[in-house]
């Protein structure tokens, strides 16, 4: 195990992860309102978009602060207004797709990386372009899917908390569905990142292999949520940025997200190839293999 981990971090850094993360930061940060925008959309055909937006807004106060959330609303009522009737309401869906797909682009091009694989040079550029956007537009219904469940599981656990007081003390009926609550949270996120590690990437890879960095990755995410909650209760720690505070803790909340994401993917990578299946390349795609050689030039080969 401790040369699994050992390995894992080996990669993680060969791989410049952080610079990856940065990058993935960088363009959710724009992306953002029309990923959410485009998942309200997917959700409203089935239940109220407003009780998703309420989550959202909900989850996001919950770890980041009051003025965080009503930030990303904001950002959601300013991107919702691109999309109208007839052929400019059609173009503004176009807009927040190609938008909202951009992070997703770059994630699975940093996930290429944790794998060494990436899309064949020579399979063509507009091909690699189409199929990277509609994978993005299947891990958003994903998500969007995701949601959903997480609502009615919401809404299946507050029609249970009546019956559970009437068998259990207070204390105890609050602790159950905290419990209850959290565990289904943490079964959401594992999902999430398995399909993220199964789909997204251009590599094939068994449903066998993903779960152990899955698993790890949904528990460091929660457990940096849970700090980052604690840390914002705590102090004022963005004070200093004023006005762009809200946003600063958005992006920071993101990188850290991506890091976790991407620790996770090269977990997944190692134990795959130590104790799975090995991760081949899918049709269309080729493994990258880098040599790097190190040369010391000597001190007499230098210009006085």
């Amino acid at each position: 195990m401790l040369s699994l981990v050992k390995k894992t971090f080996v990669e993680f850094s060969s791989d410049r992860a952080p610079q990856m993360a940065a990058a993935i930061a960088y363009y959710a940060i724009f992306s953002l309102p029309a990923l959410l925008v485009l998942v309200l959309m997917v959700c409203g055909f089935f239940v109220d978009p407003a009780a998703i937006q309420g989550r959202i807004g909900d989850e996001i106060a919950s770890v980041l602060g009051a003025d965080a959330a009503n930030q990303v609303r904001n950002m959601i009522e300013v991107a919702g207004q691109e999309t109208g009737r007839g052929f400019a309401g059609i173009m503004g869906i176009v807009a927040l797709l190609f938008g909202a797909t951009g992070v997703v682009a770059q994630l699975q091009t940093a996930l290429n990386t944790a794998w060494d694989v990436e899309p064949d040079p020579e399979s063509g550029g507009v091909r690699t372009f189409v199929t990277k956007r509609l994978l993005s537009v299947a891990l958003l219904l994903t998500v969007a899917f995701l949601l959903l469940v997480s609502l009615l599981l919401s809404a299946a656990l507050s029609a249970l908390g009546s019956t559970v007081e009437q068998w259990l003390p207070p204390s105890l009926s609050e602790s159950a569905l905290w419990t209850m609550s959290n565990g289904l949270t943490l079964l959401m996120t594992v999902l999430l990142f398995a399909a993220i590690f199964k789909v997204l990437p251009d590599a094939d890879t068994r449903w066998s292999d993903v779960w152990l960095g899955a698993a790890t990755t949904a528990i460091l995410f929660t457990a940096g949520k849970l700090a980052l909650s604690y840390y914002i209760g705590a102090k004022d720690s963005v004070s200093a940025y004023g006005a762009a505070g809200s946003l600063v803790l958005i992006m920071l909340w993101i990188y850290y997200s991506s890091l976790i994401l991407l620790l996770g993917a090269e977990l997944t990578q190692v134990w795959a190839r130590r104790h799975g299946a090995q991760i081949l390349p899918s049709k269309g795609a080729v493994r990258i293999v880098e040599h790097r050689e190190v040369i010391r030039e000597p001190e007499t080969a230098r210009p006085a």
